[in-house]
Order: C-alpha cells, then structure tokens, then sequence
C-alpha cells in the first residue's frame, strides 16, 4: 500500500463541517472562548460571563483571578458590533467591582471606552461604557485619565441619549469629576476674603464638612481641606468649626491612617484654628497636644515642620504649654535640630 503523499494531505477539503452545539459548564472554558476565531462562539462566552458576573462580588473576582478582562478589554474595540455590545455588557458588569476597576485603571482602558462614547454607537454600548467609567471616575487617577482623554465632551452630549440608563450613568460620571473640578476651582478663589465671606454666606462650609464626614469621598477630602485651610483664615469660620464637630473631625484626619498630603492640610487647618484663645483652650480639652507631640515622631519632614507650627500656636495657652512639657515636646523637638 502506497504512503499519501504531502500534497495529497494538504488537499482541502472540500465537504463542509457539521455544526454542532457546545455545552459550557465552567467559567474558565467561558473565558478560554473569549479567543475564539468564531465569533457566534464569542458572543455566547460574553453572555455566559455577564450573567455570572451578575451574580455578585465574589465572580467578578473568580473572573478576574481567570484572565477575563484582557480580552474583554481587546473585545470592545472588535469591529464587529454585536462583539463590542456583548463585551461592554460583560466588563460594565465586571467594573462595579472595586478590585476590578483597580485592574481595568491600570490596563490602561479609559481611552478606549470614551473612543467608543460617540453617537453613531449603539446605545447598549453607550449604557455599560458610562457604567464603566461611574467606577472609574471616583478615584483621582480615573479622573484625570479621563480629562486627559477629553472625555467630559461627550459624556455631556450623552446627556441628550433617549436611554435613561445613559443619562444616569453619564450624569454620575460627570457629577464626579465636577466635584474634583469645583473644588480645585474653590481653592484658588477662598484665597481671597471677600469670596470666603460668599462661600460662607451661600452655606459652603457646611458642604465642605458634609464630604468630610462622608468615607466614601476620601479622593476629594485633601481638595475639600485645602479649601477649609483657607477659609479658617477668618474668624467666623472659625466660630461655624465650633458648632459643627468640625475640630472633632479634624483630629480624626490626624489619628486615621492618611497620606502625608491630607496630614499636613489638616495640621495647617488646626493650626489656623488655634489663632484665638477661644480655640486654643477648646483644642485642649480635645487633647490636641498629645495628638501633635505623637506626630512629631513621623518620618515624614513636611509634617513635623507643619507640627512645630501648630505647637508654637498652641503654646500660648498656658495649660497647653504644661501639657507639652509633660508630654516630652520639648525633647522632641530638640532631636529634629539635629
């Protein structure tokens, strides 16, 4: 019997294949089809994800520890749209999970996902694209990734979608990084004493103690103290502290683990606040100055420059003055000279 020979067995065939269904059972094989060349295949592997995904927390994360978001991030940007709908489906579900929006940030996906936020899209891509960016637009980096890739625009022109999910999921994105935007804007114009008196007037400062206290705010607390700073400039605004638990707020920022930045906002905020005898003796029975003596032990230099500040302030009351003393301030302070 003969050998087939090479060019024989190269020989396509010319009998078409069979069809047939295939059953899957684990999200691991889900997310292994994500790299199918079959695009049918492809689109029932991003639906077979989404709505496990849907499920809860814990999938998102078992989908993220099994690679699914590398090719759900290239699946948006497939030129066919069915693809890109069903994959935007599957990663705006993925991405209301914090540790996967950690991960998307860091795969560099915003610039695709505003690319994809213009009007000749379909409006389901619009609906899970903004529920992308809701989660990617809380935090200070997701931010500027997407002033830095224009994105504002267009997310206001979604404002116009028929879609209430659209309107909704754009209107959150925005409102988040217009906050970041209106207090950089507050900043620069409470430096000057008449604007404090308006912003104090139109009730601001409540505001400002209102996303203070809120813990699922932390990326604007170090704008919203800088303005604080700069308002407790005035004695009135210093006098509002007083009756909000503001000073009680402000002692919790030093005694929480925090950035170097907020610390030293929030010392410069004490300090300010400690200009009036009032204060200081209000500071004291809060036990400011053990609070202040601990800080001077911290590695960071800014900060126990910021500390010496806020003692010197405090050292014109004169039970402050023996409770440093008792607390080893003075020592202290002498080791920084070296």
């Amino acid at each position: 019997m003969g050998k087939t020979s090479r060019k024989e067995s190269e020989t396509p065939c010319k009998e078409t294949f069979e069809p047939f269904s295939v059953e899957v059972k684990t999200q691991a094989t889900a997310v292994s089809l994500l790299n199918s060349p079959e695009e049918d295949i492809i689109v029932k592997a991003c639906e077979a994800i989404r709505t496990f995904a849907e499920k809860g927390d814990e999938n998102k994360v078992s989908l993220l520890g099994l690679g699914a978001l590398e090719p759900l991030c290239r699946l948006i940007n497939h030129n066919n749209r069915v693809i890109r709908g069903n994959a935007f489906t599957a990663l705006g579900i993925m991405a209301t999970n914090g540790d996967v929006s950690s991960v998307l940030k860091k795969l560099n996906i915003i610039p695709s996902v505003i690319e994809k936020l213009t009007l000749d899209e379909d409006t389901v891509i619009h609906e899970y694209a903004t529920l992308c960016l809701t989660t990617l637009s809380v935090d200070f980096v997701g931010k500027a990734q997407i002033f830095e890739n224009n994105g504002l625009p267009p997310l206001i022109v979604l404002l116009s979608s028929s879609d209430p999910d659209v309107k909704k999921n754009s209107l959150q994105v925005i409102f988040n990084l217009v906050q970041h935007l209106a207090l950089n804007t507050l900043q620069s114009v409470t430096t000057d004493k008449d604007t404090r008196s308006t912003f104090r007037n139109e009730h601001g400062f409540e505001k400002l103690m209102d996303i203070l206290k809120n813990t699922k705010l932390t990326d604007l607390h170090a704008e919203a103290l800088q303005v604080m700073a700069n308002c407790l400039s005035d004695s009135e605004t210093v006098q509002l502290i007083h009756s909000n638990g503001g000073l009680a707020r402000l002692l919790e920022f030093i005694l929480t683990p925090n950035t170097p930045e907020i610390k030293c906002i929030t010392i410069k905020c004490l300090t300010r606040v400690a200009q009036s005898s009032e204060s200081r003796k209000v500071l004291h029975e809060q036990d400011v100055e053990k609070v202040l003596v601990g800080l001077l032990s911290v590695e960071n230099t800014s900060v126990k420059a910021l500390v010496c500040q806020a003692v010197a302030a405090m050292g014109l009351h004169p039970s402050s003055r023996d409770s440093f003393r008792d607390l080893g301030c003075i020592p202290a302070m002498v080791e920084l000279l070296s």
